[in-house]
């Protein structure tokens, strides 16, 4: 899905049978207020933003994008006017993909748009690990829920790496112990459970989703 947001109603209309007709799914937005609302329930492929918008301008939107780590990775083609060189650097600056001068064909733009999903999907996200809001960057070494960064201990970083890498997978508190501590198990297990406790409290919701499986071990479940 390929959204554009554009105030101007013919161009929006014109990019959105465009993109449609040659195989995208495509959809409009007039401004950021709509944009971000239709965000909390779908995330598209690619957005094509403009520059000039009523409220937030395309530059806001754009910084909000990518701060926000469930909508970083997003790719973002902006839309600027002519001799704007400004606008054009700045966006390159703060994280947009490519872009657009106005006024632009829509061959051109479907070129752009193809483009940009080749070339990001020839360095896939995988060193992002999601389950709904939670998101897990393993090159930042960070770990968000929604807009919450939650501050977690080495070991219980490793131990919510493994489970999301590994969803519905049992793991026994041996296994645990090799992959997380890298020893062999001597029989000390209340160090895996006291990290799994503390580790269940700071992720709240997401806690719940580590189930204790009885007389086995541990395993996140995906869907509860």
């Amino acid at each position: 899905m390929i959204w554009c947001v554009e105030d101007d109603e013919n161009i929006r209309q014109i990019e959105i049978y465009t993109l449609n007709s040659t195989g995208f799914e495509a959809r409009g937005f007039v401004d950021g207020l709509s944009f971000f609302k239709a965000l909390e329930y779908e995330k598209p492929e690619l957005i094509i933003l403009d520059i000039m918008l009523p409220g937030d301008d395309g530059v806001d939107i754009l910084k909000r994008l990518k701060t926000t780590p469930d909508t970083c990775r997003i790719p973002v083609i902006m839309a600027t006017a002519k001799g704007q060189e400004y606008d054009k650097v700045q966006s390159l600056d703060i994280g947009a993909d490519d872009y657009l001068v106005k006024p632009f064909g829509m061959m051109e733009m479907v070129s752009r748009v193809k483009a940009v999903l080749r070339r990001c999907n020839l360095n896939p996200a995988q060193n992002i690990l999601k389950m709904d809001e939670l998101v897990l960057n393993m090159d930042e070494h960070t770990v968000f829920i929604g807009d919450q960064r939650i501050q977690l201990t080495f070991k219980e970083y490793e131990i919510l790496k493994l489970f999301l890498q590994n969803p519905g997978m049992v793991f026994t508190r041996e296994q645990l112990m090799n992959d997380v501590w890298g020893m062999d198990y001597i029989g000390e297990t209340r160090t895996v459970d006291m990290h799994i406790r503390t580790l269940r409290q700071k992720l709240n919701i997401y806690g719940n989703k580590i189930e204790t499986v009885r007389n086995v071990g541990y395993r996140m479940e995906v869907n509860r």
